[in-house]
């Protein structure tokens, strides 16, 4: 029984070198990697592939020919310039993944920490791409499987703690906390609840502070976005990454 937090990318080489195979995993990057995902999925995109690194994005391409390229580097889609041969289509909004664009499409993405996160879960048991926009749907899915062990993954801001994903990790803590004993409970996840429980009931104010929120919001055409991914309950699905590295 063991319920934590991590908070950084630094965490990630660990989770990967990690025995995970009993384990289960929440991903969170809620500006604005896994809600994004999230988004596709409720508006009809068939999979997703997430990746690191734009060339490993570029070699998937070449073997999913029909996918769509997406994805951003310092919060700005991947451009031409970046690849050394053409634009992305679609960057890391979820405002972007609307059903006209992605709906019956296979998409390939890579973004700064959140496909990093998930590729750090591979090898759990069960990988769940968590965002507000599906909260209570992934709640309810751990509510009714009872993981023994449960790793909430925040994928963090550059290489820092990200105020957003820690909120969202601590609803999650709270949420399922009677299903592990005290001793269980680790002192990470007990810091990601205290602010979930300081702060959930204020979350459009309390996200102003944020630093990618403020990153976002100085930006005008991007601005929108953190409203977006505050969006509580838009779609009732659980959202996994399977064995083989694709997202449904």
């Amino acid at each position: 029984m063991r319920l934590q937090t991590t908070f950084t990318p630094a965490d990630f080489e660990a989770l990967a070198q990690t025995d995970l195979s009993e384990t289960s995993c929440v991903v969170f990057d809620i500006l604005r990697a896994t809600t994004s995902m999230v988004t596709a999925l409720g508006n009809g995109a068939e999979r997703i592939r997430p990746v690191a690194t734009i060339d490993e994005a570029l070699a998937a391409k070449a073997e999913y020919p029909e996918a769509l390229l997406c994805g951003e580097r310092h919060g700005r889609r991947i451009t031409a310039e970046q690849t050394g041969g053409s634009d992305f289509v679609l960057g890391n909004s979820p405002r972007e993944y609307t059903a006209d664009q992605v709906a019956g499409k296979t998409l390939i993405t890579t973004t700064t920490n959140g496909t990093r996160a998930l590729r750090a879960c591979l090898k759990a048991r069960e990988t769940l791409v968590g965002s507000f926009l599906n909260l209570q749907a992934t709640i309810n899915h751990l509510q009714h499987t009872r993981p023994g062990r449960l790793v909430l993954v925040c994928g963090g801001t550059f290489e820092e703690a990200a105020f957003e994903d820690t909120l969202a990790a601590g609803a999650i803590a709270d949420a399922v906390w009677d299903q592990f004993e005290a001793v269980a409970i680790e002192d990470s996840a007990q810091i990601a609840r205290a602010v979930w429980q300081a702060h959930g009931d204020t979350l459009g104010d309390s996200i102003q502070h944020a630093l990618n929120a403020r990153r976002l919001l100085a930006v005008p055409e991007l601005a929108a976005d953190v409203d977006c991914c505050l969006q509580r309950d838009i779609f009732d699905r659980i959202v996994r990454l399977d064995g083989d590295g694709w997202v449904h």
